[in-house]
């Protein structure tokens, strides 16, 4: 559907600004309802304006003069509208003032940056995390569609109200792929990753001033669901003579017991397990979203289901070091295997990687930093969102402590 475009030039004076009975005539540019002033430099005695018909009255020289240079400016103003339609540019009053005065830099669009970054940041981000930007440039592009009647919008025109515009769009959006709305962390992640474009723009002196200086983003902070031991030793245990689920059950337990997430699972081929630095066997790779290399001392349980599908078809053909399944399968077989072992909590491959960290490592007394390293994070503090010390080990630290005491006590 077309969109139409009002555009509007009007000539007036400030006669509350008059001095001598003489002001200046200004030229307003008016393009969807938003406004913008040129002053002209040319006085006239406010007595001899004509407001209904936007010129000065009389018939004489100075009239015939100030008439004339009245249509030129207008013809001009047109022309320079038109000249900025035809370089497909978002329109504005704003910018078509700064094109007639002379002073308009190269104005870059949403959709120019877009380019600019993913085209920047195409090897050097992965390729989830590039996704995950180009879904936010799209709901950004919807937004302006919605609030702007534009297919794309000029990065001097964001602003503070833009960002809390694009915030309110969000939190109402109802994704085709979402059962409902988008989440608060969800539409924080997309605000995020619209500060980090547009502080780039800024950087690279695309524009002036950055829209998020006055915003503050509100991330809540969410409990990391992850499975007990119990639990754990229930899904190791499943019998199921379904394939795919004994296939899925697998590469569930090896990512417990490795911490290793899915996208970087689906790389390993066995030329990623090397002799470590105590003689055994680790896995060394690097993070498919960060490249930053992790090294994992190969547990028991993840060794045996490596060992199982040594000479396993789908591996033999991939080269990989476990059957390759899609990460939407995946989770969707795990509901299944979460109804035959009875858990309640809504089982998903990523929380493996919760239950590494808390309930395989932290709660057997691994410390954080040792953690950390094993899950490929760069700061700590990411190692402390996703794993907690659970009440199992606070519960037996105390009792340590407790007994500690208690033979102080008795000396």
């Amino acid at each position: 559907m077309k969109t139409s475009v009002t555009f509007s030039i009007l000539f007036w004076i400030y006669t509350s600004r008059a001095i001598n009975n003489e002001s200046n005539i200004y030229a307003r540019i008016t393009i969807n309802g938003k406004k913008s002033n040129i002053s002209l430099n040319q006085k006239i005695n406010i007595d001899r304006w004509n407001s209904k018909y936007q010129r000065m009255k009389g018939h004489g020289i100075l009239a015939r003069q100030i008439n004339l240079f009245l249509d030129d400016t207008k013809t001009s103003l047109i022309q320079t509208y038109r000249e900025l339609k035809n370089e497909h540019r978002v329109v504005t009053a704003q910018l078509v003032k700064a094109r007639f005065l002379g002073e308009d830099k190269a104005c870059h669009s949403m959709r120019d940056l877009f380019l600019y970054h993913n085209d920047l940041m195409e090897n050097k981000l992965s390729e989830k995390t590039l996704c995950h930007y180009k879904t936010s440039q799209k709901y950004i592009l919807e937004y302006v569609k919605k609030e702007f009647k534009s297919t794309d919008i000029y990065l001097q025109d964001l602003n503070h109200a833009f960002v809390l515009g694009f915030e309110s769009f969000l939190r109402g959006y109802k994704p085709r792929h979402y059962q409902g709305r988008i989440g608060n962390n969800a539409v924080m992640k997309h605000i995020q990753r619209l500060k980090k474009m547009t502080k780039m723009a800024y950087n690279i002196e695309w524009i002036e001033s950055e829209p998020f200086q006055r915003y503050q983003l509100k991330l809540e902070r969410t409990e990391r669901d992850y499975l007990t031991d119990k639990e754990l030793l229930v899904i190791e245990n499943l019998k199921t003579t379904i394939e795919r689920l004994q296939t899925v059950r697998d590469l569930f337990v090896f990512s417990c017991y490795t911490g290793i997430s899915y996208a970087d699972i689906m790389e390993l081929t066995p030329n990623h397990i090397i002799e470590g630095i105590d003689g055994n066997k680790w896995i060394m790779s690097k993070r498919n979203k960060s490249g930053v290399p992790f090294k994992i001392p190969l547990l028991i349980q993840a060794e045996i289901i490596i060992n199982k599908y040594k000479k396993h078809p789908r591996t033999q053909y991939s080269g990989k070091l476990l059957p390759n399944l899609s990460n939407q399968k995946l989770n969707s077989y795990l509901k299944e295997i979460a109804d035959l072992c009875k858990i309640k909590k809504n089982l998903t491959f990523h929380m493996a990687r919760h239950t590494f960290a808390t309930t395989v490592t932290l709660s057997n007394g691994v410390p954080m930093e040792t953690v950390s390293k094993l899950l490929g994070h760069t700061k700590l503090t990411t190692t402390q969102i996703y794993a907690r010390v659970i009440e199992k080990k606070i519960s037996e630290d105390m009792e340590a402590l407790q007994t500690k005491l208690g033979r102080q006590a008795i000396i």
